[in-house]
């Protein structure tokens, strides 16, 4: 049985992966509520043709206007550029949450705009795929996800509780925490995986010599290693230019790993080290 919501019209910032398996999510579970994208190029348009929102908008304020909820796909950069004109043409009893992948900038940046009326609450759905763009939309890409709000379990607003039975009705997991503290956690377990691919990748295309080798032995470990590798750079920019302080962080804790393991390689701590990592690997693997 579905979740009732109290939410009839949905503005989609941001007419991409996120936004637009939002969209698809929402038109899936919850029929009665009508759609609306925004984009600033042609992606908001191809939702409409696809059938994924029913209204195409150029004019922010415009796609704002009307809707009960409002959620911000973009990237963080462009979400905080944004936030002061969705303030002002939000209706008074809206919520208003985003996607982004750092909470503390957008959320203190929705702080200096949001001191009434509408209410914005900071998310971050732990989903995604390597391609992305509006044709890659998919309604389940949120099932089995932990998907973090910016407030506590038990905040009494309708329209935080509206929001939650969203999140489980389209299959995520509500993870309640703190800006700052969400920073943290994604810089370990999201931000600093993306880095390794990348710089796992440097490495092997610098050892790869004009026989291909050691590229054309490369099975699918290497290949699950690299999945990450095929995320583009755009998507990531903004995540790096605001997450610093908790990737720099995150780069020591792995640099001071790398160096036990060089150090260790013959002793009995190298065996500890596999079998706590596998200890990690099956909790990560147990149903959910």
């Amino acid at each position: 049985m579905t979740t009732p919501i109290n939410f009839r019209r949905a503005a989609i910032i941001g007419t991409g992966l996120i936004g637009g398996s939002f969209a698809l999510a929402l038109r899936k579970h919850f029929p009665h509520v009508s759609l609306v994208g925004y984009s600033r190029g042609a992606s908001a348009e191809r939702a409409r043709t696809l059938g994924i929102v029913e209204e195409a908008h150029h004019d922010l304020a415009a796609a704002v206007r009307g809707a009960d909820v409002v959620y911000l796909a973009m990237p963080i950069v462009a979400t905080i550029d944004a936030l002061p004109a969705i303030a002002a043409a939000a209706e008074p009893g809206a919520l208003v949450t985003d996607a982004c992948s750092t909470k503390a900038v957008v959320c203190r940046a929705a702080e200096e705009h949001f001191r009434g009326g509408a209410r914005f609450l900071g998310g971050h759905p732990m989903a995604g795929k390597e391609q992305s763009g509006i044709d890659q939309a998919d309604a389940e890409l949120f099932r089995g996800a932990s998907y973090a709000l910016m407030a506590r379990e038990d905040d009494p607003d309708p329209r935080v509780q509206d929001l939650v039975g969203i999140v489980r009705e389209i299959g995520a997991k509500p993870v309640w925490s703190d800006p700052d503290t969400h920073d943290w956690a994604v810089g370990i377990v999201s931000h600093l995986p993306q880095l390794v691919s990348v710089a796992l990748a440097h490495v092997v295309q610098d050892e790869t010599d004009e026989t291909g080798l050691p590229v054309t032995l490369a099975g699918p470990g290497l290949h699950d290693m690299l999945r990450l590798a095929g995320s583009p750079y755009s998507v990531w920019r903004d995540i790096l230019l605001t997450n610093q302080q908790n990737l720099v962080r995150a780069l020591d804790r792995l640099a001071q790993a790398v160096d036990f393991l060089r150090t260790h390689l013959a002793s009995k701590d190298a065996e500890q080290e596999f079998e706590s990592a596998n200890e990690l690997y099956k909790v990560l693997h147990k149903p959910r």
